[in-house]
């Protein structure tokens, strides 16, 4: 079972990273932050449309490894339609699934952000699979400085 798991984790990164999704700027946008993770190079501007509560549209542009941009384009598909507060709880839930803080695997609570469970045996690819969701923290609450992972 866990080389099907390692198989899927395989084929949606480089289908996510060969063709990411939501992969442009956003034109009057809400919220917009910039994420940097100094390790790996990896660079994003993440771009947010709310109405009310609700995130309406996401997108992305920048540039990164394999993992960091199939996490931001995972990302920004699973968060639209979703209240900040549930994206906010997405966050901590697969941060905590991708840093090995959780006891119990939980990978239903994520859906297909689940094939990235499995950075958590590489510590030096968890920084690139959560800057995204790290500057979706930050446009969450509406800060306006550059994110880094380190």
């Amino acid at each position: 079972m866990f080389e099907d798991l390692r198989d899927l984790y395989q084929e949606v990164i480089f289908d996510h990273n060969r063709n990411p999704r939501n992969f442009h700027v956003m034109e009057n946008y809400d919220r917009m932050v910039e994420g940097f993770n100094p390790l790996c190079g990896d660079r994003l501007t993440l771009f947010l449309k709310l109405n009310g509560e609700t995130i309406t549209d996401a997108s992305f542009q920048g540039s990164g490894c394999a993992i960091s941009t199939a996490s931001v384009s995972l990302m920004t598909e699973i968060i639209k339609g979703k209240t900040q507060a549930e994206a906010e709880e997405l966050f901590h839930t697969f941060h905590k699934i991708t840093t090995g803080k959780s006891e119990e695997l939980q990978l239903e609570a994520v859906g297909k952000l689940a094939v990235l469970a499995g950075v958590r045996e590489y510590p030096a690819r968890v920084k690139c699979a959560t800057l995204a969701w790290h500057t979706l923290d930050a446009a969450l609450k509406n800060q306006q400085q550059s994110i880094s992972t380190e």
